[in-house]
């Protein structure tokens, strides 16, 4: 199934690099701009609802991740 990315970055980029770089390394700009990243906080943030769900939830908890 093919994904569909926000059309708005689902974090901050600043942050993510900022972070990156307090480990050593760099950020590609592919990244930052790109919907690799943002797809996979999706894929969490739908995995995490779709367990809520599943237990007769509607609001997503820290445990549901």
């Amino acid at each position: 199934m093919a994904k569909k990315a926000a059309t708005e970055a689902l974090f901050v980029k600043s942050k993510v690099r900022e972070y990156i770089k307090s480990k050593g390394c760099n950020t590609s700009g592919d990244l930052i701009d790109g919907p690799a990243l943002n797809n996979a906080i999706i894929d969490v943030l739908d995995n995490a609802i779709r367990r809520s769900k599943a237990n007769g939830r509607k609001t997503v908890q820290e445990k549901d991740l």
